[in-house]
């Protein structure tokens, strides 16, 4: 089986670079393709994701959903990656994919790390080994089989936040689904911006809020003023 890791940017010029060159280095000859869809960057993650050994794409709609969908469509593979942009994979994640589609579920995801040691950060993290859906979220990566995910019809594109959880929950309605006993770690640069407990309780107040029916857009205006005034 080969997998095609699929990223997701907007933006990300500091670390495009590294994360392509981590999953490089990190898998083995079952990744058969790293495809980088970016969503209208106004920096320089396009060209420098275009300087690397990924695929480089422009959806035609931003949006982190309907960039996913968009290279979902793109890819070749038989197994579906996504991989947020400042995060990195563990080392042979594509084997304990692969060993974990053709052993125990067509889909799942790996367990969180952060890469700062805040104490907080790390309590945070811990709760991602439980297989609980309010842990579930896109920081930990998302692999499925590609006929699975096309079943489903892929992430919600009416979705600017939240997309990662509910597509979660989709998949658990219709297919097993497996958290693999190692660590994606990803940049904790928000929380260190905004604050690491001002910002988790952000984000529980938008789950709440999300799950409340509240309109998408309001949302994501509460997330980019709290990552904007820090």
């Amino acid at each position: 089986m080969k997998i095609s890791v699929i990223v997701p940017a907007y933006n990300e010029e500091e670390c495009i670079d590294r994360t392509i060159k981590t999953v490089r280095e990190r898998a083995g000859l079952s990744v058969n393709e790293v495809i980088v869809v970016d969503g209208g960057s106004s920096d320089n993650t396009e060209a420098i994701a275009q300087q690397t050994s990924a695929t480089v794409f422009v959806s035609p709609q931003k949006g982190r959903a309907a960039q996913m969908n968009y290279g979902a469509r793109q890819a070749t593979a038989d197994i579906l990656y996504f991989l947020h942009a400042d995060s990195v994979p563990p080392q042979d994640f594509d084997q304990k994919i692969i060993n974990t589609v053709t052993q125990k579920a067509p889909a799942g995801c790996f367990r969180l790390a952060f890469d700062h040691n805040h104490w907080l950060l790390q309590s945070y993290a811990w709760f991602t080994k439980f297989d609980i859906d309010a842990f579930r979220f896109g920081d930990q990566s998302l692999f499925i089989k590609r006929e699975h995910f096309f079943s489903i019809d892929g992430f919600r594109e009416d979705h600017l936040l939240m997309e990662d959880n509910e597509i979660v929950r989709r998949i658990k309605e219709s297919y097993a689904f497996s958290i693999i006993d190692d660590t994606v770690t990803t940049s904790a640069r928000s929380y260190q911006k905004v604050g690491v407990i001002k910002l988790q309780l952000l984000f529980v107040v938008i789950y709440l809020l999300y799950f409340l029916g509240v309109k998408q857009e309001y949302l994501l205006m509460l997330k980019e003023k709290a990552l904007r005034e820090g």
